[in-house]
């Protein structure tokens, strides 16, 4: 297909014809040159979202259901298709790419289910001569917009919410990830959505954004991406209290008890920390271990890293790909060299990978680091790779004590089999999500989002639909 912007149903060009290169951050190579919006085409968008907006409303829950579910058998349907050109554009493995587009159907679907199940209530009156009900009705226009590390899923948790909503949605893709979300959008206009209702464009973040905010018709914004954007959007969304979502950094840090099976307890670790090559906002950064356990969680946690297979992500067999682009290599190199500078111990990894097909990407070793010190980066900030720092501890309230010191609070892990133990810990963390022998927490019907300077409000669950919908009090006098 043409990779093109969306608008009012149709495909079409940039309104000045620009393109711009995607890169695959495994060869380097150009995968396709997509259409470049301008402002002009956003703001096309949002009036078409605009005008759309009243014939979706009317529609019924049923309606909009059906659509998301035509949707989402489309999704099955091309999903190898699709996780390819996912692949090429961002780097992870082919089965990541695979578990990200299925899951695109999976949130389409708990939210096709989720719209007939946004209920009103009566509300009991002091007076006879009086009712009282709620209802939940759509905002109006959605702006979203998206990240390039899992470029469809998190686009889809907020087109599924809003769309099920009853709201019209104007999405905007990163610049360096939008063919996997171009393929997505066929499938939504093959599955018969009205024009306007969905809307595809890309441009200038910054100005393309910043437009769509100012439109009249924006209700809400959504976003996933860093806290430091999210504080900038946030202020330019208050200028007209439009209402706003956030989805932002995280810190998560992984306890490990010394009642757990220790080999279990090193696959989850690894499966938590380098999915995505560690470009995970939910990936932890902190690896608190027992001291009881510490050598030979270490030992175990070392080998098993150490024999990851690196390389491209449409190559069978390979766990991890590279890192997204040269900024992201040249950050990780960074926080590891900081830590090295400082007294920490390389256990396996700690450089660029280098020579063949390693010299064409972004590729950097699976990292694992010891003697960690509290005036290292990544013991306060956000590591995004594929970097495991192992910190012992001797108690439950020094190491609760040590997951909390962080401004920071979107995911957590405990891996315990003591069930005393496990309930203390995860309501004592101060995390919006926490993984509880789970590595992988996220799913649709489940609420995903941060504490603190991690966000605000919820994707997924019945939290992730109400977040598109107003309130509505009706007192009536008989």
């Amino acid at each position: 297909m043409p990779y093109q912007l969306y608008i009012n149903g149709e495909w079409r060009d940039g309104a000045a014809g620009k393109t711009v290169d995607v890169e695959n951050p495994a060869t380097g190579a150009v995968v396709a040159t997509p259409a470049y919006g301008e402002v002009s085409d956003a703001l096309a968008a949002m009036d078409a979202a605009a005008a759309a907006f009243p014939g979706w409303k009317a529609q019924t829950a049923y309606e909009r259901g059906g659509h998301l579910d035509k949707a989402a058998a489309l999704i099955r349907e091309r999903a190898k298709e699709i996780s390819r050109v996912l692949t090429e554009e961002n780097g992870k493995t082919f089965a990541e790419s695979m578990a990200e587009t299925i899951g695109c159907a999976m949130w389409f679907e708990w939210f096709a289910e989720e719209g007939k199940r946004v209920y009103g209530r009566m509300i009991p009156s002091h007076y006879g001569h009086k009712r009282h009900w709620v209802l939940h009705q759509p905002l109006g226009v959605v702006v979203a917009v998206n990240p390039w590390n899992f470029p469809i899923n998190l686009m889809c948790r907020k087109l599924g919410g809003a769309l099920a909503a009853g709201c019209t949605i104007v999405s905007r893709p990163a610049t360096q990830t939008p063919l996997s979300s171009m393929l997505l959008f066929e499938c939504l206009h093959d599955a018969g959505f009205p024009s306007g209702v969905v809307n595809l464009i890309t441009g200038s973040a910054g100005k393309v954004t910043t437009a769509m905010l100012e439109h009249p018709a924006c209700r809400k914004l959504t976003f996933t991406g860093s806290t430091a954007t999210g504080k900038q959007l946030m202020q330019k969304a208050g200028e007209r209290i439009t209402k706003i979502s956030l989805e932002l950094g995280g810190h998560a840090p992984l306890l490990v008890f010394p009642d757990v099976a220790l080999d279990q307890a090193v696959e989850q670790s690894v499966v938590a920390k380098f999915r995505n090559a560690g470009q995970s906002c939910i990936a932890p950064t902190r690896f608190y271990v027992h001291r009881d356990i510490f050598d030979t969680f270490t030992e175990k946690v070392t080998a098993r890293v150490a024999a990851m297979k690196v390389g491209n992500g449409l190559q069978e067999g390979n766990e991890m790909g590279p890192l997204f682009d040269q900024d992201q290599l040249d950050g990780v190199a960074a926080f590891v060299d900081d830590a090295v500078g400082k007294g920490a111990k390389v256990l396996t990894g700690g450089k660029r990978l280098a020579g063949g097909e390693y010299d064409k990407g972004y590729y950097y070793a699976p990292t694992v680091l010891t003697n960690i010190k509290p005036n290292m980066r990544l013991t306060c900030e956000e590591v995004f790779g594929p970097v495991l720092p192992l910190i012992p501890f001797d108690s439950e309230e020094e190491v609760i004590a040590a997951a909390n010191n962080t401004d920071y609070g979107l995911a957590a892990y405990a891996l315990v089999r003591d069930i005393s133990t496990a309930l203390r810990v995860t309501e004592a963390l101060e995390y919006g999500i926490v993984g509880l022998n789970d590595a992988v927490p996220t799913v649709p019907q489940a609420p995903f989002g941060g504490w603190k300077e991690s966000g605000m409000n919820r994707e997924g669950g019945y939290e992730g639909i109400h977040s598109y919908m107003e309130v509505k009090y009706i007192s009536v006098g008989l």
